[in-house]
């Protein structure tokens, strides 16, 4: 029997996909973002452990307020593409409950995508760069394998929403968002477009853990000019 390792569950997430949530935040995660608030979900051995069925058992709960809000499930993560053949098996068990599902992801699993993109309502896409230098020195692994997922995505027409993690000094001059605007027209289906800004609420997190923070000293971004510069660029 197929079972997968969770690091958290959150019951009535407002931010992660539309209405009324539930959040499943996978553990295991291959890339190595500067600005990562949850290290906590890197290693894969870690969490608890649910069959596909415990965990729908719990989700299938809230469905009152998923139909109320027009909302649904979330995996997210970590990264839920680590896990491939419980996640298959959650979203199919979800779908067959009529719950909308949603995959929060940057792109970086073990394939079978095609088959799990089937039972994907929505993709929250993570696009951490799209220059490929810049990409590599901020999660620290190439950028090939999220644009192999993009292309997948692209070729079923999912719906997206693309989402932008802005941190000073490394992505947030204008030539840089500029460029991610270049990118984001060049897709289909797009259907949100969120700049999130920097913030260090997780930077305790890496003391308990004994893991240097790579962004020590930089500090959260003004939320009030990404706003601005999001409306300038992006409206």
């Amino acid at each position: 029997m197929v079972k997968g390792r969770i690091h958290s569950l959150e019951t009535m997430g407002l931010v992660d996909g539309p209405g009324i949530r539930f959040v499943v935040f996978m553990q295991g995660c291959g890339i190595r973002c500067a600005f990562c608030h949850n290290p906590d979900t890197w290693c894969k051995d870690k969490g608890t452990e649910y069959t596909p069925e415990e965990l729908v058992n719990k989700i299938k709960r809230f469905k009152t307020y998923f139909n109320a809000s027009g909302g649904g499930v979330t995996f997210s993560g970590g990264e839920p593409l680590l896990q491939p053949e419980f996640l298959l098996e959650c979203l199919k068990l979800c779908k067959k409950e009529g719950i909308h599902t949603t995959l929060d992801t940057a792109g970086v699993g073990l394939g079978n995508y095609e088959e799990i993109l089937e039972y994907v309502d929505l993709i929250l896409f993570d696009v951490k760069e799209t220059d490929p230098e810049k990409y590599k020195n901020l999660v620290r692994v190439p950028i090939d394998k999220s644009l192999e997922f993009l292309k997948v995505a692209q070729s079923m027409n999912k719906k997206m929403w693309i989402r932008h993690v802005v941190v000073p000094g490394y992505t947030d001059n204008k030539e840089d968002l500029i460029r991610i605007k270049k990118f984001v027209d060049g897709l289909n289906n797009i259907e949100k477009v969120e700049l999130l800004p920097y913030h260090v609420l997780g930077v305790n997190k890496y003391e308990g853990l004994n893991i240097p923070y790579r962004l020590e000293g930089v500090p959260p971004l003004d939320k009030k000019w990404l706003k601005e510069l999001e409306k300038e660029i992006f409206n």
